[in-house]
């Protein structure tokens, strides 16, 4: 059986192929599976240009925001930016602070430490950020939920800006402001923004008052970092900051990335969406993951060359150990839930789980199964878990309704973290797993694969490649495009990588041979006939300083 539900979307009407005749048939075909028929709405998002980006005064609370921040910075306030430890709230800080800081602003970073502080606001740092001389703190991807903390700044006498991305309770803080799309109250016309582009507006909406708009072209850069990281969907305007941001990247990048792009191997100048995904978010996690958030930050801010280097060898070194890691704790996490037996909520606690891969594992293990997957770090009195789930199954949600259960959470319906007293645990895991079985109920629980179009190998030769990266950057909610390819001979199949883990294929159709990866599929290698089904996206291998297309396989069947 395929591991996921082959889904061949409908093919393009003749008429919206009539109404575009500038474009090639398959173009047209991949904008109309990804909801884009009319030239109206074709043209923006090709050009992917400002016309994608949403006016900031739009945003709630945008003015008290502006009018709080400009009021720091002409009385010389200390200002401090309060972000996330993962990627986009490292990106999210850095690109404030550079900003308020290229208008005179007196500005310090502060990013908590995942094992010791945990998620988002505490009170314990507001009170030694107060103590400091701080009067105004701007939160980045995180202050949404931080009620308890919001009141305590309040009687402190420390105004709090809150920017988060993040999905609202029914209460929110009593913040000075709280600038996020997801309100319900927002008019504005894209709800999925990251925290660094939540950032990136408000500095937008304080630079146009000021004149300075051009100057948001220098951090547009650190908005694509953070966006193409949190996985957010690259369409609307997330499509034009990381189109916009990758210019930068390729062009002229910051110190600290391009000596990321030196320790990775990367060629320079051509990275992409994947190149992010893959290679430096990971590493800019790595810190927080591991150790602290702040290494991250500092290599984004360097102007030294030593400096650059350095943090980066660090970080690389960081993300090997990562790595390992995460293949120890992953191999003890499936084999605890095989124990226990697959059930609609797959659920793997230990005292020894590191809660800074608990996500990394989870993701794995909700992929491998298809099921919402709850990975969760125990202690004696307090115990820390990461989610990740499936599109049928909102986990957010799911906590939301066990909020009483719960010291702290957030996230979104993909992807969750929460803490909790220890003795709640057995509830928490009770209740979760009967909605995901009420939920859950008769679903196929395989993955559906949307098939952008049923094409035969011989016709992805010549220009197609070139053609199709038309629609970059690809990416959630802007895949790249998904092919099938009935009856393609196996010419050859053989298992790669250091256990086993990948497929290496050479297949032949209509006297074209193509080579093709089948990553994580090496446990597949006793169903591969000598005629197969396949469903693939095109890319170009880099090896050994020379590029060619091939074939990346997600799955196959025998041929029909």
């Amino acid at each position: 059986m395929n591991r996921y539900r082959w889904n061949l979307l409908p093919l393009v009407p003749d008429e919206h192929l009539a109404k575009n005749p500038g474009l090639a048939p398959l173009v047209t075909q991949l904008l109309y599976n990804r909801g884009l028929s009319e030239p109206s709405q074709l043209e923006p998002f090709l050009t992917a240009d400002k016309r994608l980006c949403g006016d900031p005064s739009r945003l709630p609370d945008i003015e008290p925001a502006v009018a709080r921040i400009y009021r720091a910075l002409l009385s010389g306030e200390i200002i401090a930016v309060y972000g996330d430890f993962d990627a986009d709230g490292i990106t999210g800080t850095a690109l404030l602070v550079q900003g308020l800081s290229s208008l005179g602003g007196k500005v310090i970073p502060y990013i908590p430490h995942r094992l010791t502080e945990g998620y988002g606001l505490n009170t314990t740092a507001l009170e030694r950020l107060h103590q400091q001389g701080i009067s105004l703190v701007i939160s980045v991807d995180c202050g949404i939920t931080a009620l308890a903390e919001v009141k305590r700044a309040n009687r402190l006498g420390l105004d709090i800006v809150i920017t988060d991305h993040h999905s609202p309770l029914e209460e929110i803080p009593p913040a000075t402001a709280i600038i996020n799309p997801k309100r319900a109250d927002s008019s504005y016309p894209f709800s999925e923004l990251t925290g660094a582009g939540v950032a990136l507006k408000l500095l937008q909406a304080l630079f146009q008052n000021l004149g300075k708009e051009e100057q948001l072209d220098g951090l547009v850069d650190l908005a694509a970092l953070g966006t193409v990281a949190d996985m957010a969907p690259l369409a609307g305007e997330n499509r034009y900051l990381v189109k916009e941001g990758l210019k930068l990247i390729n062009a002229a990048p910051r110190l600290g990335i391009k000596e990321i792009i030196s320790q990775a191997g990367l060629k320079p100048g051509s990275l992409d969406a994947e190149s992010i995904s893959w290679v430096i978010a990971p590493r800019l996690n790595a810190a927080g993951r591991l150790a602290h958030a702040m290494t991250s930050y500092k290599l984004l801010m360097t102007k030294s060359t030593q400096e650059a280097c350095s943090l980066a060898v660090w970080l690389e070194e960081k993300n090997a150990e990562r790595q390992k890691l995460t293949t120890k704790i992953l191999t003890k996490a499936r084999k605890q839930i095989l124990d226990q037996g697959i059930s609609p909520l797959l659920v793997a606690a230990d005292g020894d789980y590191p809660l800074g891969i608990a996500g990394l594992v989870a993701g794995r293990l909700a992929e491998e199964f298809y099921r919402p997957t709850i990975v969760i770090r125990t202690s004696e009195a307090v115990s820390s878990g990461s989610g990740r789930s499936i599109p049928e199954f909102n986990i957010i949600q799911a906590l939301n309704q066990c909020s009483r259960l719960l010291s702290q959470f957030g996230g979104h319906s993909q992807a969750a973290g929460f803490s909790l007293p220890t003795k709640n645990l057995p509830e928490l895991t009770r209740r979760l797993s009967q909605l995901a079985a009420e939920k859950l109920a008769g679903a196929d629980l395989r993955p559906q694969l949307n098939i952008d179009a049923e094409v035969a190998l011989p016709s992805l030769s010549g220009n197609t490649f070139n053609t199709i990266q038309m629609l970059a950057p690809f990416g959630r909610g802007n895949p790249a495009p998904t092919f099938l390819s009935q009856r393609a001979e196996v010419v050859n199949c053989r298992t790669m990588g250091s256990n086993g883990e990948h497929l290496r294929f050479r297949l032949k159709q209509g006297g074209v041979v193509w080579d093709g990866v089948g990553f994580r599929l090496g446990n597949y290698r006793d169903e591969v006939s000598s005629h197969l089904g396949i469903v693939y996206n095109l890319e170009v291998d880099r090896w050994g300083g020379e590029e060619r297309l091939r074939l990346n396989i997600i799955d196959f069947a025998p041929a029909r």
